[in-house]
């Protein structure tokens, strides 16, 4: 423990406006800082920072200390949280060892995860049903040694065996069940094990403790990779795939790599590149980035080279710019990931392609080049739209200016032209790093959900998205009347045919601008797309259960208050053609924000042409009745 004096020498002297200022931006009004909230996701200004006192959310009720935001929003236990004050601080903490006052309340799911482990270890090579585990760890030339280094099992089909092997160790049902051992749905009356016909990944934290596992599925079916649920040991989010193995090489190379699955880190490491982890089948998030951030001062991001795996590179990116992280890009063959690369040319090929990787800003130039984005004006306008969000998201103020030079070179264009549209959008966009919802779902272990929808909000869902009722009203429509579900998804389709002119891998929802014209609210999206792949048969009761099976329990339950009342549809199929009218109008308005700032751009013969295009787009506005509805959007 740490002493109560040092604690309060740490709290004294700490700049709680500063440490929080990491995480959050913040701006001074009168004597205090105000900014989104970071604990639900908000995007108004309700969460106030009074220097030398604490932090409260007005919305959400989210309060505390230096200490307890720090304990929240990375996951540290108090004294690791008093210790990284401390060291922001520059006040030395001491730490004097007597007895607990109490276990961590985690100890007992560390220690059945890792009794759990070993029984899985215990099954893959010494049980006959393991054998589809031990052909296919062969078929990817993964010897006995490395699978048992990186503490791999076997989960087997039948139900009871692991339950009975637990009981008998004294680790009892609704243990299991709080470990994610076990899962019980509300309509079943046994419990049944998480992990079946599975080869095994043990996943410990950074203190080498097991906190959770991710499973391939060896068999048909789906999910193919699936990690453990959340747990008070376990959180997705927070945690990385071989960081308590990778952690001191990536402090002494000053460096870290990033990659997409257990079998790229288990490869790379291997073979002797060892500052090697990945997300556990998440886009990147902040609290990872995080992590990072600590322990190296420079990420290369080696995923996929497609369009998904861009995708996903570029997200990571803006998450670790930041933080203030030097970000590098490996380019990977194509068709190669670094698991195949490695196992096909050996480490020092890796190091070479990691010593020739670019700048992630660069990366980002070259394939806008590449592919003709800076050819015409309307091309350069969107790969403008395509830059913007990355430089944004650097924190470092130096990179930030490169950035901005580098755009205005690679376009064409005024530097000081850019720098004012740099500006003016970074009030009205989300900050860079945040997690982002319904994300690129990785090949390796992403499977477990179909989508990521944001968390459970804390009361009613509200909607920020603007015009995100006539959304509603879709989902709602496809859930009350599933003979109007064709109708909705042919509107939504015409709605989204012109986005397929994007680079594939700008990120959908990272500007405005350039949102999926169909539906923009994350969670409404992730009702859509379930639905879209319903069988129209499906009805009442049956839809919301084959619902429950895809989607997250709070998500499911908006389709049941929906399903709840059918009154709110007095005319169904009025109130969708309305709902799509409403959207077309957004679309357009989003084309003509978009044709203004192009007109800014653009030469006196080309500006001609575009003024007639925004005359035209607006016509149709008009016809379709929807300028005083625009005007209204725009106000929010």
């Amino acid at each position: 423990m740490i002493p109560d004096e040092d604690v309060e020498r740490v709290r004294e002297a700490a700049d709680i406006v500063a440490i929080i200022g990491e995480h959050v931006r913040l701006k001074r009004v009168g004597s205090v800082y105000r900014g989104p909230c970071p604990f639900h996701q908000g995007t108004n200004n309700n969460f106030s920072v009074m220097p030398k006192g604490g932090y409260t959310c007005f919305v959400c009720g989210e309060k505390g200390n230096v200490f307890t935001f720090v304990q929240k929003r990375m996951g540290l236990t108090f004294v690791e949280a008093v210790k990284y004050v401390g060291e922001k601080a520059g006040v030395e903490v001491r730490e004097i060892t007597r007895q607990r006052e109490g276990p961590d309340p985690r100890e007992p799911l560390w220690e059945i995860n890792a009794t759990a482990a070993s029984w899985f270890q215990a099954r893959l090579w010494e049980d006959e049903r393991g054998a589809p585990a031990r052909e296919y760890l062969a078929s990817r030339a993964v010897s006995r040694d490395v699978a048992d280094e990186w503490e791999m099992g076997y989960a087997p089909r039948e139900l009871g065996v692991l339950r009975a092997h637990m009981a008998n160790l004294g680790w009892d049902e609704e243990r299991l069940l709080q470990a994610g051992l076990l899962a019980k749905r509300e309509e079943e009356s046994e419990a049944r094990p998480r992990f079946r016909d599975r080869l095994m990944f043990s996943i410990l934290d950074a203190s080498s403790r097991h906190v959770g596992f991710g499973g391939r599925l060896l068999g048909p079916g789906e999910p193919k990779y699936l990690n453990s649920a959340e747990s008070p040991a376990f959180h997705k989010g927070q945690t990385l795939y071989g960081l308590h193995r990778a952690r001191a090489a990536m402090r002494r190379e000053e460096r870290a790599i990033l990659v997409e699955g257990y079998f790229d880190v288990v490869r790379m490491a291997s073979a002797g590149v060892e500052p090697v982890v990945a997300p556990l089948g998440t886009a990147l998030t902040e609290e990872q980035a995080e992590l990072l951030r600590r322990h190296a001062k420079t990420v290369f991001i080696a995923y996929d080279s497609d369009g998904p795996g861009q995708k996903a590179t570029f997200r990571a990116a803006d998450a670790l710019l930041a933080q203030g992280v030097a970000v590098r890009v490996v380019t990977i063959p194509e068709g190669d990931d670094p698991d195949t690369f490695v196992r096909a040319h050996g480490r020092d090929a890796m190091e070479k392609l990691i010593a020739q990787s670019l700048d992630v800003f660069d990366r980002k130039v070259q394939l806008l080049q590449r592919g003709g984005w800076f050819a015409d004006l309307q091309r350069k306008r969107r790969a403008l739209d395509a830059l913007l969000p990355t430089i944004r998201a650097a924190k470092d103020p130096i990179t930030r200016e490169m950035y901005l030079a580098r755009a205005a070179e690679a376009a064409k264009v005024d530097r000081g032209v850019l720098a004012r549209e740099l500006d003016a959008g970074t009030t009205r966009r989300p900050r860079p790093g945040a997690a982002v919802p319904a994300m690129r779902r990785s090949p390796e272990a992403d499977d477990d959900e179909p989508r990521t929808p944001p968390p459970a909000p804390r009361g009613p869902y509200k909607s920020t998205v603007e015009a995100s009722s006539s959304e509603r009203d879709l989902v709602r429509a496809m859930v009350l009347h599933r003979a109007l579900a064709d109708h909705v998804i042919e509107g939504v389709g015409r709605l989204s045919e012109d986005e397929a002119d994007r680079p594939e891998w700008l990120p959908e929802d990272e500007e405005p601008d350039r949102a999926p014209s169909g539906l923009r609210d994350p969670v409404y999206r992730e009702l859509y797309e379930a639905l879209r792949d319903a069988d129209p048969a499906l009805q009442g009761g049956e839809l919301i259960e084959w619902l429950a099976d895809r989607l997250e329990p709070w998500v499911v339950q908006l389709a049941e208050e929906m399903l709840d009342a059918p009154e709110s549809m007095a005319n169904p199929q009025a109130d969708v053609d309305g709902a799509l009218r409403t959207l077309r109008v957004r679309q357009l308005g989003d084309r003509l924000g978009a044709l203004d700032r192009l007109i800014g751009l653009a030469e006196l013969g080309e500006k001609d042409r575009l003024v007639k295009e925004k005359e035209r787009l607006q016509r149709e506005m008009l016809g379709i009745g929807g300028g005083r509805r625009w005007s209204g959007f725009r106000k929010r």
